[in-house]
């Protein structure tokens, strides 16, 4: 059976992710599921009186991650295309883990971005995420410069952003992030939950 594609948009919060990831499933001539980590962590949310536990609070959270990361992979081995809404950020093994298990499948990794201003005012309009977050999540956010497409929701329409990607969905070849950060990674140990 035919792998489904994988789209990863990876950008800091308010960058306009989730808006482009629904545009592209109304735009895209075959279905594609949307997963986004906030829907994915409300399905599986923990009750707060096991906050107190760092340890298992930390441990499960971890666990969720992978589980999520794990979904995407049978979408795909089921033929199924995924859109994937996520920020990877340093001190995390999230990415060096998609890395791994998906260096050989057919993923398209795009860097979303914005001005830090404009991320400001989307924050504030928001008014679902604390003041800051963006801001700090952009000195974090991993990698840096490895993706196959940068798209900016603020100097183009989020439907020209979304356009540019699915033109790029027509050249499976140049979807060679993934397989550099594989080179690149390929020498370390994920640790398993």
């Amino acid at each position: 059976m035919e792998k489904g594609k994988i789209i990863f948009l990876n950008g800091v919060s308010s960058s306009g992710k989730t808006t482009l990831a629904k545009i592209l499933q109304e735009r895209l001539l075959e279905p594609f599921f949307c997963f986004n980590m906030d829907t994915f962590d409300n399905m599986m949310r923990i009750p707060e009186k096991f906050y107190a536990d760092d340890y298992f609070y930390n441990t499960s959270q971890l666990k969720i991650l992978s589980v999520f990361h794990q979904t995407i992979k049978m979408f795909s081995d089921m033929g199924l295309n995924t859109i994937v809404d996520r920020v990877f950020v340093q001190g995390s093994n999230s990415l060096v883990e998609c890395v791994e298990l998906f260096h050989d499948y057919s993923v398209l990794f795009v860097h979303v971005i914005c001005p830090l201003e404009e991320l400001r005012r989307r924050e504030k309009e928001r008014g679902d995420r604390y003041i800051g977050q963006s801001e700090e999540q952009l000195s974090d956010l991993i990698p840096q410069d490895t993706y196959d497409i940068t798209v900016d929701t603020y100097n183009n329409t989020t439907e020209n952003c979304a356009d540019k990607i699915i033109e790029l969905l027509g050249y499976p070849e140049k979807f060679t992030a993934f397989k550099t950060l594989w080179s690149q990674y390929s020498g370390k140990i994920i640790r398993r939950i």
